[in-house]
Formats: structure tokens, sequence, C-alpha cells
């Protein structure tokens, strides 16, 4: 099989383009396609967006964003970490190992990771060694966020 290269998507009318494929398009994409037109960036390099290609074809892409350690209320000893959005696999290339190259590469970072993940892809994130996060009502606002603990890091007790 042939080595599956993750790379940073610039920000440019190409990638916004492909990004309509994608079901989780969404206002994020919307505001960063506004930025373009109005010429405040092209080839934008501060992309938080990671993709793989198949040819031509964005076929699989998530974004990573990274959270300063004094707003880390997950992991212990508090620490910066990554939070996983929009990790998506186009439907006809599921299954190839996409998915689980773009969250090794963000494991690669060896920084503790939290998703929100979508509806029936619980699966898939226990596969990749997320756990259930112990659930705060004030912190986690109804979502049930997952996280990923790099050796050496726990998550924090819940009050």
């Amino acid at each position: 099989m042939n080595q599956i290269k993750v790379e940073k998507l610039l920000i440019n009318y190409k990638t916004l383009e492909k990004f309509k494929f994608f079901k989780e398009y969404g206002n994020q994409e919307l505001s960063m396609l506004e930025d373009l037109e109005n010429n405040l960036m092209e080839n934008h390099n501060d992309s938080p967006f990671y993709g793989i290609y198949f040819g031509d074809n964005l076929v699989a892409r998530m974004s990573l964003y990274k959270v300063k350690k004094k707003y880390d209320a997950y992991f212990e000893p508090p620490q910066d970490y990554l939070t996983l959005w929009k990790l998506e696999v186009l439907p006809n290339y599921r299954g190839n190992g996409y998915g689980k190259a773009l969250v090794d590469f963000a494991k690669t970072y060896d920084l503790p990771i939290k998703t929100n993940p979508r509806i029936n892809s619980h699966g898939f994130w226990e596969k990749m060694n997320f756990q259930k996060a112990n659930y705060d009502m004030e912190r986690d606002l109804g979502e049930n966020p997952l996280i990923w603990l790099p050796e050496g890091v726990k998550e924090q007790e819940t009050v």
C-alpha cells in the first residue's frame, strides 16, 4: 500500500472548493471563503486544517487547534492540548486507513487530544485509543468529549 501522506492544507480557493464535498462543511469554511473574497489571505499558511489527497482529490481532512494550558480543564498535569474537529473521510475512500492516518498524525505532537465525536463514530475512536472523558455539566455543555492521553498524562478529577 502507498504511504499515506498527511499535509497541512493551505487556505485558498482550491482547498475551500474541495471542502464543499465534505458533509461537515460549515461556518468556519464559509468565513474563510469570505476572507479570501475580501483579499485578506491567499495561500494562508496558518491553517488549522490537515488533509490527505488521493491524486488531486482531497479525500480526508481534520482540523487541529492547540488549546493553551491555562484553559485546560481535562488533563493532569494541566498543559497545552489539541482539539481535533471535523475529521472526515469521503464515503468512497473509507476503510483505507485515512482516518487512522490523520489521528496518528495528531498524536505525533505528543499532546493530549480532545474530540467531540459525531454520532455513530465511537467505535472508530475506541480503536484509536480514545476514552470517554468523565462528564462535567459546566465544562462539557451537553457534549460528550473523548480524550486521548499520551504517556504520563491523566484525566483531571471532576468535582
